[in-house]
């Protein structure tokens, strides 16, 4: 290996030029192995849901009281093609979408912001923990009728229920994770003339957005179920005013169909919420 003149090349810059090439590969090959891999999963997933669709349908053709209690895949899709074409599919999901993602906006930010700020003082958490308990405790069911009553039957009551269905959970996990914060991390910005504001803004909100990640992964669901519970109490629309309805005249395949969609709305808003993750926390490198 030759050595321009006037240039030094040390025995560490020599290896640090012949590891290169092999960093580079093995970091394509981590690269690889995550696509592959996800791959093989997502085919093996749509394997298996071939699978069990092809024998629910199998089970309800030869018998045909089971497709009437049960439904059936080719009855599920009849009904999902003539709601698309009505146009009656769009407009019930972006209701409900809206209704949800208004409340689930809503109550992780009032969740998230009461839990951090309860950091502040351990005796207002105290103080306020058996009153947290008690209103998490109550089922979003019980409250649809007190919540139809203050707000209307309107969009307002459902974005309450959906809000009232995340806050609490928001609240805890936001909390948990602020008091998760390393005690030797916080003494050290103290040692370093931090005060506990700088603490809080700095150390304690950074390290619980794993936690309140994680969290709004879990209320996404609960959101979604506050408002499909509102619809089913009073609405003239939306997915669960369509699931209610069709459950009422008996027609499984279209309630079937309705909860399809459901579980495809709540797919889509965790999958929004796993890509605002990746983006905001770059350190997480099993996000990647």
């Amino acid at each position: 290996m030759s050595v321009p003149s006037g240039q030094n090349l040390t025995s560490a810059d020599t290896a640090a030029s012949l590891a290169a090439p092999t960093r580079r590969v093995a970091a394509t090959q981590r690269g690889a192995r995550p696509r592959h891999e996800w791959a093989t999963v997502l085919a093996s997933q749509l394997i298996l849901v071939g699978l069990l669709l092809g024998l629910w349908e199998l089970a309800t053709r030869s018998e045909p009281a089971r497709a009437f209690l049960y439904g059936s895949p080719s009855a599920i899709l009849t009904n999902l093609v003539r709601t698309v074409r009505d146009g009656s599919l769009w407009q019930d999901t972006a209701l409900t979408g809206s209704e949800t993602l208004a409340g689930f906006v809503l109550g992780n930010v009032l969740g998230a912001a009461i839990g951090l700020a309860l950091w502040y003082s351990r005796f207002a958490s105290r103080v306020l923990q058996p009153f947290i308990l008690a209103l998490g405790s109550i089922p979003i069911v019980a409250l649809a009728p007190i919540v139809i009553i203050w707000f209307g039957t309107g969009f307002a009551s459902k974005l309450a229920m959906a809000t009232l269905s995340v806050v609490v959970v928001a609240l805890v996990i936001a909390y948990k994770g602020a008091m998760g914060v390393d005690p030797d991390q916080i003494n050290l910005m103290r040692a370093l003339g931090a005060g506990k504001h700088q603490i809080f803004l700095h150390l304690v909100v950074p390290a619980s957005l794993t936690d309140i990640f994680a969290g709004l992964k879990l209320t996404v669901g609960f959101a979604l179920v506050g408002a499909i519970v509102g619809e089913f109490m009073s609405s003239a629309a939306g997915l669960g005013h369509a699931i209610f309805k069709a459950g009422s005249l008996y027609i499984i395949s279209r309630v079937f169909a309705e909860l399809a969609v459901t579980i495809l709305l709540a797919l889509l808003l965790s999958a929004i919420v796993s890509r605002v993750e990746r983006w905001l926390l770059p350190w997480r490198h099993d996000l990647q």
